[in-house]
């Protein structure tokens, strides 16, 4: 009897959340198996052993890393811009699978810590066209790590110091033209 197709994805997404609320030592094979609704031979099925689960973690994060550089690229606004403004994505899938390889690569898993070194230099490789040079780049990365950041410390404090609205419109533009070519 096969699968349903959605069985792996489930498992994914559970040890993804195990990962982000637990770390790595509470994402075992047991309590992935628990949070996504499969028995342990489900989950056995898709995923022979935790380290082909990390594997399919990393795997996920690459194709939602592939489609944001496809994004980026395609803007109609600018990569810049973009960019920038993507920053303040949290807890969309791209930011939970950032947020769960983080958490391996804390832990030691070199795979991950490769994964996310990846992400960040295709990130580069995107904006990199469509700024002067690499002074430039680095702030807009320093920006988007700025903004994502703060925007993770105000979903558990009060008082924002996230800008919205027109005030990154204005930051988005500011960065656009300090860094333009």
């Amino acid at each position: 009897m096969s699968r349903p197709p959605r069985a792996r994805e489930s498992v994914l997404d559970a040890f993804e959340q195990i990962l982000i609320a637990d770390g790595e030592r509470g994402a075992t094979m047991d309590a992935t198996a628990r949070a996504a609704g499969v028995s342990k031979g489900g989950l056995l099925y898709h995923f022979a052993s935790k380290d082909a689960l990390e594997a399919g973690l990393i795997e996920r994060l690459n194709t939602l890393v592939d489609e944001d550089v496809a994004e980026i690229t395609s803007a109609p606004e600018g990569p810049v811009e973009y960019y920038i403004r993507s920053s303040l994505s949290v807890g969309d899938p791209l930011d939970r699978a950032v947020l769960a390889v983080s958490r391996l690569a804390q832990a030691g898993n070199p795979a991950a810590g490769h994964a996310l070194q990846r992400m960040r230099e295709r990130w580069a490789d995107a904006v990199r066209p469509h700024v002067r040079d690499d002074a430039a780049l680095n702030l807009v990365l320093l920006v988007s790590d700025g903004l994502y950041f703060n925007n993770l410390l105000d979903a558990t404090a009060s008082g924002s110091v996230v800008p919205t609205g027109a005030d990154l419109d204005a930051l988005a533009a500011l960065v656009r033209d300090v860094t333009r070519p």
